[in-house]
């Protein structure tokens, strides 16, 4: 498979272009013989411009102009009936070096562009880059046997400069040319959890939201060390929504389940997160005895529903992966009840790897109309462990009946 080359700005060349396209640094400029339509091309730019400039006035703050990405409806992305699971595609082990012979791994998150038939793949190394690979929708239909390793994109703050060496990137949201990456941390005010949003053409810190104050760091509460954000989804509306891998330190021994709570952030440049309900993952105590976290979200056509990644370690039995379908609440309710799972699936009995999954994202659509589920583990940068890209897909029983999803 061919490996992955450094890419440390990509505001020159083609940003979705080849691996080839972009060290060639081809320059995307009209050839001397379109100069003769320079005049009518100002023209139209310019009206272009002031169409554009009155749309914007017109929209609301709270709204946002570049079109969300469609997500898929139940009955083409959901086993029908729900009992009937999923079965394994495809199992591929993805490289651990690049064309420079440095070591990429610690895949935390995956997102999808069916545009450009490109997987952007979040690393959770102290560096902080994502990398991309092509030709998904190709392999699945049979046109190519491999994905083609793309280029790595470094993650910046807003001067341009590399990022502290603390960083650990765990969700990933993707939205036109701008990603939302939120990280973990540890229990102090240089390395606190983040949400935050890069440009996808150069890398650049674009903004940060501050965590709910009661998930931050203080004496008897907040995100335990290691345990922050790792799944983060972006629904219908255009909220994103956001989960504690564990439960926070006040709410470890309130009740006889170990739950997470959830946050949103809806559309707006001034809003900031809200609470909005608690995730139910395990008996009291897993969390920490068997290290069970909630990895991922991943939001489906509407508001009723997303499934949510719950992944385990313990000796012997080792790693365990179980895919949830949750019920997301309209709004926060102090008396709320803890979400329970409306079904799950147990992955490794499926057909998937034994390792760290940790990332997941929707595919593109197969011959049979199917959306496949696609899935990503964390090699720890381990020399013994290996990076899988899965793609899953939804088993249709002789008994389905695909219009009577509704949650």
């Amino acid at each position: 498979m061919q490996g992955i080359a450094d890419q440390c700005d990509r505001s020159e060349g083609d940003p979705h272009g080849d691996l080839q396209t972009a060290q060639a640094g081809i320059e995307q400029n009209r050839p001397p013989e379109c100069l003769s339509t320079l005049p009518v091309a100002v023209a139209v730019a310019v009206v272009v411009a002031v169409v554009m400039m009155f749309q914007l006035t017109l929209a609301p703050k709270t709204m946002m102009v570049t079109a969300l990405p469609a997500l898929p409806s139940p009955a083409r992305a959901l086993p029908c009936p729900l009992a009937a699971g999923w079965e394994v595609i495809r199992n591929l082990e993805l490289p651990d070096r690049g064309l420079d012979g440095a070591r990429v791994g610690g895949f935390s998150a995956v997102a999808y562009q069916g545009k450009h038939d490109r997987l952007w793949l979040l690393s959770d190394a102290t560096t902080g880059y994502l990398v991309s690979f092509t030709g998904l929708s190709r392999l699945l239909q049979g046109e190519q046997a491999s994905l083609q390793g793309g280029r790595r994109l470094l993650l910046r703050d807003r001067k341009g400069s590399p990022l502290p060496a603390d960083f650990d990137g765990e969700g990933l949201v993707l939205h036109g040319h701008q990603v939302w990456i939120v990280s973990e941390g540890r229990r102090s005010p240089e390395r606190r959890a983040r949400l935050q949003r890069y440009n996808l053409l150069n890398g650049r810190l674009q903004r940060e939201v501050p965590l709910l104050a009661d998930w931050q760091e203080r004496d008897g509460q907040g995100l335990a060390s290691n345990r922050r954000p790792e799944a983060l989804t972006q629904i219908a509306s255009g909220d994103l929504v956001m989960a504690a891998e564990a439960p926070l330190i006040q709410d470890r021994a309130q009740q006889v389940k170990d739950w997470v709570r959830i946050a949103r952030l809806r559309p707006g440049p001034d809003q900031l997160l809200e609470p909005l309900g608690r995730f139910e993952i395990g008996p009291a105590g897993a969390s920490a005895s068997r290290k069970l976290g909630l990895t991922e979200l991943l939001a489906l056509e509407g508001h009723g529903a997303v499934l949510g990644l719950l992944r385990s370690f313990a000796l012997p039995a080792g790693w365990s992966a179980h895919l949830q379908m949750l019920g997301l609440p309209a709004r926060e309710s102090a008396n709320a009840p803890l979400i329970q799972p409306l079904q799950s699936w147990d992955l490794l009995a499926e057909g998937l790897p034994s390792a760290n999954w940790e990332g997941m994202a929707w595919g593109p659509a197969m011959k049979d109309g199917r959306i496949p589920l696609v899935l990503v583990s964390d090699d720890g940068f381990h020399p013994f462990q290996s990076s899988w890209l899965s793609v899953l897909a939804p088993r249709r029983g002789p008994d389905c009946v695909p219009n009577r999803f509704a949650f």
